[in-house]
């Protein structure tokens, strides 16, 4: 291996400007940990609030940004049984993906699945291990079920409805425009506009939801508490808005609601050990059956990070895009 590889970096937090090309160490693989040839690279919004400085890397991870990528296992530590120099894979990172090489627990590994590209399959882990985790190991949704995701055409909304939909729920996205609606529809969802509907008076109108998926926090948990049915739970995965609001827990009480949430990051790798094992016997048949198919919105080199991330704060793309590292 190199010493050194390329990779994005930045010297102090800001804007998208930020973000600039230098040479590191190279990762080097301890137990049960492999290193991964990066082919691409998935652009996540954790990126962009660590690259603002709002999201600090966990200690012991790589400080560079990147939570996903796929690629080939460059070399393997330690006590590494699952996988060989060579494998092609995709996998959930605790950093470091903005790099030509990265290092992940082998356990956070994945096939690429039959039939995925390598850009495809970068978009893969981040989202499938948060929507799984808490759509159905948390959120436990039920074929039959009526299910709201917010944000229904970015990479974990697109993700969300696909597999809500292939489990036989009632899928509704709420979106901010008509070509976001239409995406979404297009997935399977009854899509939501925002700006000219209330999401609470339509799903009260079809008896409320039975799960509802939020990353937007601050007034919104109050509307959704609205908009749940007797018995309905609420999964908190981000804020875009903001942690804070006020709650009248006299309505949770009284018609037995659940409010719940978490971030997938800081958990244990046995803990993500879990929910890859779930995603191979669960999702990954989704995918290669044609029910699940990353959303993607563009491939950016690695040079032009800063392009995707100034896209993805605009919040003007559908789906996932992705950084193509040099060489692929």
């Amino acid at each position: 291996m190199p010493e050194l590889m390329r990779a994005v970096a930045f010297s102090e937090p800001g804007g998208p400007g930020v973000l600039k090309i230098d040479y590191v160490p190279t990762p080097v693989p301890g137990h049960g940990q492999i290193l991964i040839r990066v082919a691409y690279a998935g652009v996540n919004r954790p990126d962009a609030l660590q690259r603002a400085g709002a999201y600090p890397a966990p200690p012991g991870a790589s400080p560079l940004l990147g939570l996903e990528c796929s690629g080939h296992v460059a070399a393997v530590g330690p006590g590494v049984t699952r996988w060989q120099v060579g494998d092609a894979v995709c996998a959930l990172l605790p950093g470091g993906g903005y790099a030509t090489h990265a290092v992940t627990h082998e356990s956070h590994a994945l096939p690429v699945p039959e039939g995925v590209t390598m850009e495809e399959a970068a978009c893969l882990p981040e989202t499938c291990f948060t929507v799984w985790s808490n759509v159905v190991m948390r959120g436990n949704l039920r074929g039959g079920e009526k299910f709201l995701v917010h944000g229904g055409s970015s990479g974990i909304g697109t993700t969300a409805i696909q597999i809500a939909t292939a489990l036989g729920a009632r899928v509704f996205a709420t979106a901010g425009s008509a070509e976001k609606c239409d995406a979404c529809a297009e997935l399977g969802a009854e899509a939501i506009n925002y700006r000219d509907s209330d999401f609470v008076a339509v799903l009260k109108a079809a008896g409320g939801a039975d799960l509802i998926l939020d990353m937007v926090g601050g007034s919104y948990l109050q509307r959704n508490i609205k908009a749940l049915a007797n018995d309905g739970r609420l999964v908190q995965i981000a804020f875009l808005e903001s942690p804070k609001a006020e709650v009248n827990f006299t309505e949770m009480m009284t018609r037995r609601l659940t409010l719940t949430g978490s971030t997938l990051r800081p958990q244990s790798d046995v803990a993500k050990a879990r929910i890859a094992d779930e995603l191979i016997r669960h999702v990954w048949p989704m995918v290669t059956s044609g029910h699940l198919r990353p959303v993607m919105d563009g491939v950016f080199d690695m040079d032009d990070a800063a392009a995707a991330h100034t896209r993805m704060e605009s919040s003007g793309h559908i789906g996932k895009m992705v950084l193509r590292m040099p060489g692929d």
